[in-house]
């Protein structure tokens, strides 16, 4: 299939606190674009101050989806971003609209983009698994995890973090439930794809976190994660073991100070936006530009700019 065939679809992702939502919210204005989130936290509903969401009044009237779509005591999965994603860019395009997708969950994006094949899973299998895989995380280390994973599944054992529970268990998982590994090769991608990676210096990205944090507690994000405790949803869901979550979770338990809390909070951050930046530099096909370096302005126009010649699209 060829380029003028595909679906278009502009991406716009980097780490965390780069200053893509609003970046990407002119872009849309000029390009007569509708967003479609790419961030896993932002999916769950009530998760609202942790995961930045950006609120109604401030999104310019500018249609935005991958938001508040699932109950934050149900899983999801990049097989299910995947599968609302396509739904989502059909629809858009379909409507004349162009797709602009923005966020820095980085393996979501692969996998729509390259079109990654899943196995079908019984669901209510995958469930006890899940359990029972965070199970012997939490009572037998997590290192027995990443040890299964290194004799089960290499592949896995290299790409996933040793701290990122999250897709361990989903890797062990899958490859329980299929006897397949996750997919980590894809087919022809069904999207003509203009792909940028926003940034700044690692210094910059680190002030900005720090500075992004307080603002969170300040904006009362010890008071939602008690709200959503309160409302039965367990400590060890997928919803609460969000950067920002986990560690407000456990000075809700009277675990940590509200000190020693913010300060994970912000390393953690630090350590996700250094893995994304070292994930996106593996997309071969991405674009990077500095923020820092060269101001919104120019940033803005050079995507601008670029998606007009690239999709054929009008003034």
């Amino acid at each position: 299939m060829g380029a003028k065939d595909k679906q278009p679809l502009l991406i716009i992702a980097g780490p965390t606190a780069a200053g893509k939502t609003e970046i990407s919210l002119v872009i849309a204005e000029r390009l007569h674009g509708e967003i479609l989130s790419c961030d896993s936290g932002q999916v769950f509903q009530d998760l609202n101050i942790g995961t930045a969401k950006i609120p109604t009044p401030d999104r310019r009237n500018i249609a935005h989806y991958g938001i508040d779509i699932v109950s934050p005591s149900s899983p999801f999965s990049v097989a299910d971003y995947q599968s609302y994603a396509k739904g989502v860019i059909a629809d858009i395009a379909h409507r004349g609209q162009l797709p602009i997708l923005v966020g820095g969950t980085g393996l979501w994006i692969r996998a729509l983009i390259q079109n990654y094949l899943f196995s079908a899973q019984n669901p209510q299998l995958s469930q006890i698994l899940r359990r029972h895989i965070r199970m012997i995380g939490e009572e037998h280390g997590w290192q027995m995890i990443r040890e299964l994973l290194k004799i089960l599944d290499p592949a896995s054992y290299e790409a996933i973090a040793p701290n990122d529970h999250q897709r361990l268990v989903r890797a062990l998982e899958v490859l329980w439930s299929t006897g397949k590994p996750l997919p980590r090769a894809g087919q022809d991608s069904p999207y003509h794809v203009a792909y940028w990676v926003v940034t700044r210096p690692l210094r910059e990205l680190h002030q900005r976190i720090a500075i992004r944090t307080q603002r969170m507690i300040a904006q009362g994000l010890p008071q939602e994660v008690l709200n959503l405790l309160h409302s039965g949803i367990t400590r060890h869901s997928q919803a609460l073991s969000a950067i920002g979550y986990k560690e407000t979770v456990d000075w809700a338990y009277g675990l940590t100070s509200d000190s020693q809390r913010d300060a994970l909070i912000i390393l953690h951050t630090r350590q996700y936006a250094k893995r994304q930046l070292t994930w996106f530099r593996s997309e071969k096909i991405a674009h990077w530009l500095d923020l820092s370096h060269f101001g919104p302005d120019r940033v803005i126009q050079q995507i601008v700019d670029h998606a007009r010649e690239t999709f054929a699209l009008r003034d």
